[in-house]
């Protein structure tokens, strides 16, 4: 039986070394291997944890503690599951909340609130910074009323080009 428990930790053991290393490329391998279960908590770095517990706890308690096999095995399991949830809600699900993203979709530009940071002339382009959950984006915009509109001015972006422009139309009243 020890030999089991010496082959969980030191297989647990090193996929942890491993991941640390290659991290990314065997998250990408190992990403949807219990998608099947639907179960979040199954992710990679939980289940090596509860095999290197299990190796660990199984190794302590055989040698210093004079229980059978089967309570060996029993406490082992349940020392590793009882770890697995603690490093799921400490570690695995803050860090997952804490993923932010500045990207966006020019799709979701219109209505938004901007800056003409360049002036945008009748018949022209100029400049816009729209403010995003992740921070500001510029970008080149054109007047929607085809009016011209100063460098400061606050303005309401009405649609998105094909070409990636912003047609804008100043913002009444000025909330900046």
């Amino acid at each position: 039986m020890e030999a089991l428990f010496w082959g969980c930790f030191i297989g647990g053991a090193l996929f942890a070394v491993i991941s640390a290393v290659l991290g990314d490329l065997i998250g990408s391998w190992l990403d949807g291997i219990f998608d099947f279960l639907s179960a979040d908590f199954l992710k990679p770095i939980i289940t090596a944890s509860a095999i290197t517990s299990f190796g660990g706890a199984g190794i302590l308690l055989d040698r210093y503690s004079g229980l059978g096999t089967a309570a060996v095995v029993m406490l082992a399991i349940v020392i590793a599951v009882l770890l697995s949830v603690l490093v799921y809600f400490v570690y695995v699900k803050p860090m997952e909340n804490s993923e932010n993203s500045t990207g966006f979709s020019e799709s979701e530009l219109p209505g938004k609130i901007g800056e003409v940071t360049v002036p945008i002339p009748a018949q022209g382009f100029g400049e816009v910074m729209v403010k995003q959950a992740g921070g500001n984006s510029l970008h080149i915009a054109s007047s929607w009323d085809r009016k011209e509109i100063p460098a400061g001015t606050a303005v309401v972006v009405i649609e998105t080009a094909k070409d990636g422009t912003v047609q804008v139309s100043e913002l009444y009243p000025h909330p900046m």
